[in-house]
């Protein structure tokens, strides 16, 4: 069973509400279609290298997010060509860059790598 739609808009206005409240530096890059634009989180952990989260739908139809940049931790400048490439695919996408050196932010839904 799928779980019903979120409006882009209100899930991102959300994530900015949590990383508020654990004082978790996030800023929204781009703003994409506020009712279904795909979302991208991009997550700096400094030492620990970057990683980019695509938001997709399991078998279910459950949102499940995974690291579109691959299994291991890229560069920010990687991490950004990336990104640069995905827009030119989908000018409706979000982008969400959050400053996480101490791996304190989680995006609430399972992440498979």
């Amino acid at each position: 069973m799928s779980e019903p739609m979120l409006r882009a808009a209100f899930w991102v206005s959300a994530q900015i509400k949590i990383c508020d409240l654990k004082s978790i530096p996030i800023v929204v890059v781009k703003k994409g279609d506020p009712d279904a634009g795909a979302v991208f989180l991009k997550i700096d952990r400094h030492i620990n290298g970057v990683v980019v989260l695509s938001q997709a739908r399991d078998g279910q139809g459950m949102r499940v997010w995974t690291q579109a940049t691959g299994n291991e931790p890229v560069t920010s400048n990687e991490a950004d060509a990336y990104l640069e490439r995905q827009k030119k695919y989908d000018p409706d996408l979000w982008i969400i860059d959050i400053d996480d050196p101490n791996d304190q932010y989680q995006p609430g839904e399972n992440v498979r790598m």
